[in-house]
């Protein structure tokens, strides 16, 4: 589903991702960790096209996206969802309204939009709350609508980097397993975070990153990543 081959990105000449490999199977749920500085959004930025790698391959989905033109970008991520840490939530929009504008951007007839806007909002637990607007909401909340948001043209793909790291414990908890269901239905589900002790509880693959290398893959337990010493580095 998401294979990576000795992927590398610079900034400014300093290496944020340094040959960085791995792959991720169709239905699979994993985490990227690591510390702040570690490369783990940059990874997700390239995964989404947001950027663009230096150096290595990339194939998403059976499709190379070195080789996509930018004009094939807004097609792949029909298939994939992202779910950013501040939400990116229209404030002045309805929670209905966020949901509905995916799916009129993908020129979704108007019943469909209704009707799948409803379902993934009652998958989120937000149905309720569906003519409010974000700032009338709690964080875990907001966050809740971003998921609906990401899911609403059900994509293959679920990224989301750092998506607790504004929640309180509890909300964050409550978000990873919606995560998990959302996995258990088939959807592959790749989350970067440095909540290292409710990944340890979730009981899923891990793969830790320091300073832009991929140090360990696949560990379930043991000790969170050491800090980095980050000097010089602008991985983000």
């Amino acid at each position: 589903m998401i294979q990576l081959h000795r992927v590398t990105k610079y900034y400014e000449g300093v290496p944020a991702l340094r040959d960085v490999s791995f792959t991720v199977e169709k239905g699979e749920f994993a985490f990227v960790t690591g510390m702040s500085g570690a490369g783990k959004t940059t990874l997700l930025k390239i995964l989404y096209c947001a950027e663009r790698a230096d150096e290595g391959q990339i194939i998403i989905q059976g499709m190379n996206i070195f080789r996509l033109n930018p004009s094939s970008i807004p097609y792949l991520r029909r298939n994939m969802g992202f779910v950013f840490q501040d939400y990116k939530l229209l404030p002045h929009k309805t929670v209905f309204d966020n949901i509905a504008l995916a799916l009129k951007v993908v020129g979704a007839p108007y019943g469909d939009i209704e009707r799948r806007a409803y379902v993934v909002l009652k998958k989120v637990g937000m149905e309720n709350k569906r003519h409010l607007t974000p700032p009338k909401l709690s964080g875990g909340e907001q966050q809740r609508v971003a998921i609906a948001r990401a899911l609403v043209n059900e994509p293959q793909v679920l990224l989301a980097d750092e998506p607790t790291g504004n929640l309180d414990p509890q909300s964050g908890h409550d978000i990873f397993r919606l995560f998990k269901d959302i996995n258990m239905k088939g959807t592959t589900v790749l989350v970067a975070t440095h909540d290292w002790e409710t990944v340890k509880k979730m009981q899923r693959r891990i793969i830790t990153m320091e300073r832009g290398r991929v140090t360990d893959d696949g560990k379930r337990f043991g000790r969170p990543p050491a800090p980095a010493d980050l000097s010089g580095a602008k991985a983000k």
